[in-house]
């Protein structure tokens, strides 16, 4: 029986570790030899991820320092797994002692609880956001994996709370806290984040990604679809609330005529006049820019007063105190990117073992 903690077919990615245990870590398998491959690779991916990076962020420290203890020599991969740690260095229970007869609402305590008749209530133990460490390490690795055939990744805040950024300038995105692509709505969101912290509350959003370079003909129908794989990694995110890839819901106010994207010579190769189908069409890469946006709920970690249970069922009031986002979107950004970076190496290593 699995224990869903592994992603992929052929590139595969098993992460593990709690949120206040000793530390979080993840295995990557199936990285062909000979890519370079160093800590620093990885790092520089966990750094923008790690908490206590600004005002925005939980306040938690953690340098978030990995290490390669299996899979490369003289840094290159080896084709063997890849092993990554992470320590947990800064993790403090005693903001949940107090509650942990209690089901915090928006969280996973009740769920898990039925599930496996017990949990970890040390800030959510294998349902915490911490968990997503291992995912931005293993995507580091899918990320030098697809630079070397051409593929880059970029992600950024479309929206916080109310603010929608109208811009999308790139070079803005690591000039801002919130990394919205969008200098003046990045001024707004935080001005939105701060009202709701004043208000011992938290703030949702949209994270949107684009990949440029992906080669037409990844997917696998009927059911490994490269869109399905993308929203399956998307939305196994904890915050995750919704997937959206090309023009998503709102091809539900369109006519076929308006929607549907005409093909065009592109320079001696078959592309679209538009990109409403998101770089995807039957489930299989097109060649054109694949463009996903993920819903982001607000955080669960609030200190106003909300109504639960406890453990037997009796009516209780909770205020969640601790080191908690106020909004999850900034550092959800290269989470999500190393999802959309793990399911693209996936299927890129399956075509390649799919013809001549």
């Amino acid at each position: 029986m699995s224990s869903g903690s592994t992603f992929g077919k052929l590139f595969t990615v098993t992460t593990w570790g709690e949120s206040h245990g000793a530390g979080v870590g993840v295995v990557v398998d199936g990285c062909p030899a000979g890519l370079p491959l160093t800590e620093a690779d990885i790092q520089g991916q966990l750094d923008r991820r790690r908490t206590g990076q600004s005002k925005v962020t939980t306040q938690r420290k953690e340098s978030d320092t990995v290490k390669i203890m299996s899979g490369t020599f003289e840094g290159v991969t080896t084709g063997t797994p890849i092993s990554l740690l992470i320590m947990n260095y800064d993790a403090d229970s005693s903001a949940y002692e107090e509650i942990k007869h209690l089901y915090r609402p928006g969280h996973a305590d009740f769920s898990y609880q039925q599930k496996y008749g017990l949990r970890d209530w040390r800030g959510s133990g294998r349902a915490s956001g911490r968990e997503t460490a291992c995912r931005v390490a293993a995507g580091a690795v899918a990320r030098k994996l697809l630079t070397h055939f051409g593929i880059s990744i970029v992600g950024y805040t479309r929206q916080i709370g109310s603010v929608i950024a109208e811009r999308t300038d790139l070079d803005q995105i690591e000039r801002n806290i919130v990394r919205a692509p969008d200098a003046e709505a990045a001024e707004r969101m935080i001005a939105e984040i701060e009202a709701a912290q004043a208000d011992q509350d938290s703030l949702g959003g949209i994270v949107e990604l684009i990949a440029t370079g992906v080669p037409a003909g990844l997917g696998e129908p009927v059911f490994d679809k490269l869109d399905a794989d993308i929203a399956k990694a998307m939305i196994s995110i904890g915050a995750t609330k919704g997937v959206e890839i090309g023009s998503g819901f709102a091809a539900a106010n369109l006519r076929g005529s308006s929607h549907n994207d005409p093909f065009v010579n592109k320079g001696g190769r078959v592309g679209t006049r538009h990109n409403n189908h998101g770089g995807i069409l039957g489930g299989i890469s097109t060649g054109e820019e694949i463009t996903v946006r993920v819903a982001i709920k607000p955080p669960a970690s609030i200190a106003k007063e909300q109504e639960t249970v406890d453990l037997a069922g009796e009516p209780a009031t909770i205020q969640v105190h601790g080191r908690h986002d106020p909004t999850i979107c900034p550092r959800a950004v290269p989470v999500c990117e190393a999802m959309l970076a793990i399911v693209l190496a996936d299927h890129l290593l399956r075509q390649r073992a799919t013809r001549l």
